[in-house]
């Protein structure tokens, strides 16, 4: 019987091959998309799960507000996890990260530096935290002592080529030298560790002490034994903040807990999961940049949307061919079939066009994936070798078959065979109604998706061009200008005498992606903890205000003629609105640490500039004037930047030999900042235009069938005059009104997500009614365009050919 069924189905596809390939390709279509989301999905929610008792594993995360900043951070205070460890059984291990940026490494018999972009100091409790295995070295001590490391396989091969690596030394920096202990297997690229290649023993570290509760910034990592109910075991970071936070507060501030707390200043530490912290966490000191769980969603969303609007088609074209269909039904029903076998051979013919539209989907996925790793900066790979894999290819094949193909299958098989036979059959009752519900479905999807691609690209254009108060253009960043040592400032200087270098300044701090460091501040003689501000420190020299173009407020920049401008400080708008001073300038303020205290003296108020994403509003930041040679900030004429830049590397080469000169450009670096919303914009639009496709493959299908029901009454009307335009005209106005309340169903949901999307910016763009109609049109367009393709086929028809046809 199957096989008969089989049979009939392959005759039928066959014998409406124009039919038939609409629905395989937009299926087609469907699937493939689906399919490549599908994969996108599964590569962002499979990160960090493959460490062992991933599920047991946590991160501590830092929530702060005092003086006037709010600090969401992935780092806790040194002390906090082996003080968690010593008191508190269930946790089972403990064990910290200390990213401390780019490093310059040679073998210690090379004079050539390799640049390292993430070296992290580590406990030696790493191993017993995250299950990543060593192919070389003991687990137990390979971390254990000063000035020891432990490097990936991938730089074993970098720096020892086919030696063992264990006992052989590395210089960082060209100061430090640290033996290799042991070599580790690569980090898993899945996970927020993939970028890290080299741990150094904590112990090595002299920044770390063990009373410092007040600064922040170690990632630390818990493994809770098992049955630890992670909520409740949170619930013991009260006690910690009120036993060691509260007296460090106390010491340093003189200060209570408590009258911390009642002014609106707070600290919590809380738990996330290691699975959760790739797609859930986008927080200050994240030891790689994170995916955005909301991303996942929407293209989750958008993947159904594409798989439903294929399965659509499907059914608006089997339903609409109905009557063609009809007596075939009335025939076999007149020769005793039942109604079960007539649903089982139409859902075999629908299942049978399911898995060939699915063979050509694995094709179109398969030879477009490169091209979707591009846009989505992925190195996907298709899991032919997996049977899951293909168990899900073969039930969705199964699944959309009898999803597409469940009520046309139930609609052709109700006829009843004696008004088939006396061609009495109504075949656009409820058929008519579900082809234009699901017209206007398909349309109602396209115009979400219009919408969201127009809204992307507008707030990526805005934040492209949206005044940022310092000028990013024609600024070459110089990485590891530390290295120069004693020469840096004249390396400056020589390169300031090139004909197109317009200024320059040598910092570690910049407002692009870089470092950061905050302190607390209060105004002299008012140490009491309302009158803190907690703002950026940012140490720079005098050169920095007028390379990077910022514009004074009041006061002055840092001026070489002024000595005192050695103990003197400039604040932003957003400091100074803080502090609460009509006029800043002149007034003094101090930060105190547990070591010493310094006064400063306001010489000027800078106006406001993003130094964040736009995501976050323009924070209390500040200036000193303090050696800080991470990098060097060169402002070029833009006559010749090419010849330029071989100019500055020759004189990094004579004054830096075998050091890397490696640069970047400071617009490239805000662009990077948000690369994703970039690469989902690529995304969304791509899948918007695939959708509108599909979707005007099942107008393009109606429209064909609609002229072709009605070549009479097209004969019919030509003969009594009407004109071409009124012939396309009257058939394409049916089409247009299904688009158009598509359109007024679909704009409220879509501003609905656009708004929910553009809240995660600070700084973001109004929609507008005219972005709505400009998609309402782009949609009313695209249809007109569909439809009158047959339409005016059909009005250019001889109406004596029409009149005949039966």
């Amino acid at each position: 019987m199957l096989q008969n069924y089989i049979k009939i189905a392959w005759r039928n596809l066959r014998k409406h091959k124009f039919y038939s390939f609409l629905n395989i390709f937009g299926l087609a279509l469907g699937l493939a998309s689906c399919l490549l989301i599908t994969l996108y999905v599964v590569d962002e929610l499979s990160y960090d799960k493959s460490f062992d008792h991933a599920e047991r594993i946590y991160r501590v995360n830092s929530d702060i507000r005092f003086g006037g900043a709010d600090m969401k951070l992935a780092v806790a205070p040194d002390p906090l996890a082996f003080i968690m460890k010593k008191d508190y059984p269930q946790l089972e291990a403990a064990t910290r990260l200390r990213d401390k940026g780019s490093f310059l490494v040679r073998r210690t018999n090379s004079v050539n530096n390799l640049k390292e972009d993430q070296v992290v100091f580590a406990d030696s409790t790493f191993f017993e935290v995250f299950s990543q295995p060593l192919l070389a070295g003991n687990v137990s001590n390979v971390l254990s002592q000063p000035n020891t490391m432990v490097i990936s396989e991938r730089d074993a091969v970098k720096y020892f080529g086919k030696e063992n690596p264990v006992g052989k030394s590395l210089v960082l920096d060209d100061k430090e030298t640290y033996t290799v202990t042991g070599v580790m297997r690569n980090m898993p690229a899945h996970s927020h560790f993939s970028n890290l290649n080299m741990l150094i023993s904590m112990s090595s570290l002299s920044e770390s002490r063990e009373d410092n509760w007040g600064s922040h910034n170690f990632n630390t990592y818990f493994l809770l034994r098992k049955g630890t109910d992670p909520q409740k075991f949170e619930k013991n970071f009260d006690t910690i903040i009120k036993n060691y936070t509260g007296k460090w507060v106390q010491k340093i501030m003189g200060a209570s807990l408590d009258q911390i707390l009642k002014s609106g200043s707070y600290i919590h530490y809380t738990l996330i999961p290691l699975t959760d912290i790739h797609l859930k966490s986008e927080r200050q000191a994240e030891i790689s940049a994170n995916g955005n769980i909301q991303y996942v969603y929407i293209f989750a969303v958008v993947a159904i949307f594409l798989l439903v609007i294929a399965c659509v088609n499907f059914m608006n074209l089997a339903t609409a061919r109905s009557s063609n269909r009809a007596k075939e039904v009335g025939v076999r029903k007149a020769l005793g079939s039942e109604r079960s076998s007539l649903i089982s051979q139409f859902l075999t013919e629908a299942v049978l066009l399911s898995f060939i539209a699915l063979s050509l989907a694995l094709i179109i996925a398969y030879l477009t994936l490169p091209i979707f790793n591009n846009l989505a900066n992925k190195e996907i790979e298709f899991p032919f070798g997996s049977v899951w894999f293909w168990g899900i290819c073969i039930f969705t094949g199964a699944f959309v078959g009898v999803l597409a193909g469940s009520y046309p299958a139930f609609f052709l098989s109700a006829f009843k065979p004696l008004k088939v036979l006396k061609n009495a059959v109504a075949t656009e009752g409820k058929g008519g109604y579900l082809r234009n519900s699901l017209v206007v479905f398909q349309f109602m999807i396209s115009v979400m998706l219009i919408v969201g691609t127009g809204v992307i690209f507008r707030q990526l254009n805005y934040i492209q061009t949206k005044t940022l108060g310092f000028d990013k253009d024609k600024v070459l960043i110089i990485n590891d200008a530390y290295v120069l040592d004693k020469q840096v400032n004249a390396f400056k200087n020589e390169i300031l005498q090139l004909p197109d270098v317009q200024n320059g300044t040598i910092t570690s701090y910049l407002p692009t992606p870089s470092s950061r460091s905050d302190h607390t501040f209060f105004p002299v003689g008012q140490m009491q903890q309302d009158k803190a501000i907690n703002m950026q420190f940012w140490s720079v020299d005098n050169d920095f205000v007028s390379t990077l173009d910022l514009k004074m407020k009041s006061g002055r920049a840092f001026n070489k003629d002024f000595p005192s401008d050695s103990t003197g400080i400039i604040i932003n708008e957003s400091a100074a609105k803080i502090l609460g001073y009509a006029d800043p300038v002149g007034k003094k303020i101090f930060s105190q640490n547990e070591k010493d205290k310094k006064d400063y003296t306001i010489i000027g108020v800078v106006k406001n500039f993003h130094f964040e994403s736009l995501r976050k509003n323009i924070g209390a930041l500040s200036l000193i004037l303090h050696p800080s040679s991470e990098t060097m900030a060169v402002r070029l004429k833009g006559n010749d930047v090419v010849q330029t830049i071989k100019q500055i590397e020759r004189v990094w080469k004579s004054m830096a030999p075998g050091q890397p000169f490696s640069y970047r450009f400071m617009d490239e670096d805000f662009d990077n900042v948000y690369r994703s919303e970039q690469r989902v914009g690529q995304i969304f639009i791509t899948f918007a235009i695939i959708s509108i496709i599909i979707g005007c493959l099942g107008l393009f299908g109606l429209s064909a069938y609609t002229a072709e029901r009605r070549t009479k009454e097209i004969g019919v009307r030509k003969v009594l005059g009407a004109s071409v335009s009124n012939i396309v005209g009257l058939l394409s106005r049916d089409f247009i009104k299904l688009v158009l309340l598509a359109i007024l169903i679909g704009s409220p949901i879509a501003w609905y997500g656009m708004n929910t999307w553009l809240s995660e910016f600070a700084y973001h763009i109004d929609m507008t009614w005219w972005m709505f109609a400009g998609a309402g049109v782009l949609a009313i367009l695209i249809a007109l365009l569909t439809v009158s393709f047959q339409s005016i086929k059909a009005a250019l028809m001889n109406p004596v050919k029409s009149l005949r046809s039966e």
